[in-house]
């Protein structure tokens, strides 16, 4: 930048009135922190998501870790923050130093423990505390959940407690969404199996929010036939579409189901069906004989009497036989248990398009399908869904005429943008600094600069008229200062031009000799009371000239 250059900024700038230099300035500080700020936008990098929701002692661990390798991170409430090239690299390298570490401990905790000074009780203790932070380590190694914390009430190692069978509770946090009756289960299940005398009921899983989780599942199962519907309703569609095309069928299965459980215990005997399985034979036979003698007289007393005589006797004999024989009668005994969900009553209506035909003239029209094809799928249906008359089961098929949705969204391409990683929240902000900066340089600074200089004004023309010994109708008018000025006195001025580089003159006040109607006089004045600005206008010309 020459001498003259900063000559003509300095006179256009001594040239402007206080109200313009400061909007000047304004408008050069706006510009100047417009600029850094495009700037600094465009060297920062894009910061996305790493971590979020981790406990304080594994969010220091992570920050501390990121500190050690240089890693450009922000921390925002409980969010870590870092670049986005970097994000992808950064979580295999801290999960492979096992960072964000979940808060509890695992087996390690007996490492520390010692034959001396350790009691059964503080064994027991720590075992418990290792076994809880092995089971949360394993239920957060899913991707399903984010935080985890296993509590087990044991029994202890105390031989005289009977009849008290361990208990659990589980507190998850979901990584997103929620924790579904189907994850519960399997976290009930995977802490039952890992503890010796615990139940799958007895251990309670609650969620973030507080809820208990799959209380009621296994009690009341779900007994609606949606489900069922639904395979129903994928099937029969997949072998209509097969016929009528793609969206040309539209097919609702509706399915009664059985709510109610019954139990049915049903015991028959049968008296044909009998088996001998012993036989028991008894048999008895009794033989009794007696003598009786005659009664005591005086002829038995003597000598001579008949003493022996008039003795009776009699004999018996007695024979019994019996058998006994046990059979096992036929029994059979039958037990029915029937659980809701059972299939009561079946509904499939199915709608199928018309038959579209295009003549020769290229005009489309439709036409219902025949009798004969709607039988034809009727049976296929019948035959894919488990028809049942007797269980009253209801099939309808209609053909009609399907009025066509046009497809909504756009196709999928591929352009050359896709190639680079670009961020449109930074090239909106980028796009909105430089429009505010083109504002600011072509409607405010580049106005105030290029503004003509105010011009000479005398009289009640306001301008300078040219001076000339005649006195014309020139200067009566007042015309601007843009044409010849003849010598004044001794001084032979050259030709000049206020609308060269150097610009105007400034504003020039009326004191002095200004006040004379002789306008060489007044321009005499003027030079005396000017002279720096009379000095430059004239090496301004100088400089003009050289140039020609």
């Amino acid at each position: 930048m020459t001498e003259a250059t900063l000559q003509q900024l300095l006179n256009a700038w001594t040239g402007l009135d206080l109200r313009r230099q400061i909007i000047v300035i304004a408008a050069t500080i706006a510009m100047f922190f417009a600029i850094l700020g495009m700037s600094r936008m465009v060297t920062a990098p894009s910061m996305t998501l790493l971590y979020a929701g981790l406990e304080n002692g594994a969010a220091g661990d992570v920050v501390r870790a990121l500190e050690q390798r240089g890693a450009t991170f922000d921390v925002r409430g409980g969010s870590i923050f870092v670049d986005s090239s970097q994000r992808d690299e950064l979580r295999m390298t801290l999960a492979s130093e096992g960072l964000p570490a979940n808060s509890t401990s695992g087996y390690e905790l007996l490492d520390s423990l010692s034959g001396f000074g350790t009691t059964s009780q503080m064994f027991d203790a720590a075992y418990w505390r290792a076994k809880e932070g092995e089971l949360a380590r394993t239920i957060v190694a899913s991707s399903q959940f984010a935080m985890a914390r296993v509590h087990i009430a044991s029994t202890g190692s105390n031989p005289f407690q009977r009849g008290i069978t361990p208990k659990a509770s589980v507190s998850v946090t979901p990584n997103g969404g929620q924790v579904t009756s189907q994850q519960a289960k399997a976290v009930r299940y995977l802490v039952a199996s890992a503890v010796a005398g615990l139940a799958p009921e007895d251990v309670a899983v609650i969620d973030s929010n507080g809820t208990l989780i799959g209380a009621t599942d296994d009690a009341a199962p779900s007994v609606g036939g949606d489900d069922k519907a639904k395979i129903l309703k994928e099937r029969v569609e997949r072998l209509l579409e097969a016929r009528v095309g793609f969206g040309n069928a539209v097919v609702e299965v509706s399915v009664d189901t059985v709510t109610e459980s019954e139990a049915i215990r049903e015991r028959r005997f049968d008296p044909e069906g009998r088996v001998a399985i012993s036989t028991d034979n008894e048999q008895r036979n009794n033989t009794s004989n007696e003598a009786g003698g005659a009664g005591v007289t005086v002829a038995s007393n003597l000598p001579d009497g008949d003493a022996a005589g008039g003795n009776d006797q009699s004999s018996s004999q007695n024979t019994e036989s019996r058998e006994r024989v046990n059979y096992e009668v036929s029994e059979t005994e039958r037990e029915i248990v029937r659980a809701p969900g059972a299939v009561k009553r079946l509904t499939v209506a199915v709608l199928v398009n018309d038959v579209k035909t295009v003549d020769e003239a290229g005009v489309e029209t439709q036409a219902a399908r025949g009798e004969d094809e709607l039988a034809a799928l009727e049976e296929l249906v019948e035959s894919a869904v488990g028809f049942d008359a007797e269980r009253g089961d209801i099939i309808t098929i209609k053909s009609m005429s399907l009025l066509s949705v046009p497809a909504t969204g756009t196709m999928a391409s591929t352009s050359f943008m896709d190639h680079f990683a670009v961020d449109i929240m930074s090239a909106i902000q980028m796009a909105v600094l430089a429009i505010v900066t083109l504002v600011l340089g072509l409607f405010v600074v580049r106005p105030v600069l290029s503004r003509p200089p105010q011009q000479l004004q005398t009289g009640p023309a306001g301008l300078l008229p040219n001076a000339n010994a005649d006195g014309d109708a020139e200067a009566q008018n007042g015309s601007a200062l843009n044409g010849e000025i003849d010598p004044i006195g001794n001084l032979d001025l050259p030709d000049f031009s206020l609308d060269g580089d150097m610009g105007g003159l400034p504003e020039l006040s009326m004191g002095g000799g200004m006040g004379s109607e002789d306008p060489v006089d007044r321009l005499r004045s003027m030079i005396g009371e000017r002279q720096e600005e009379t000095v430059e206008i004239l090496r301004g010309w100088l400089a003009e000239e050289e140039k020609v």
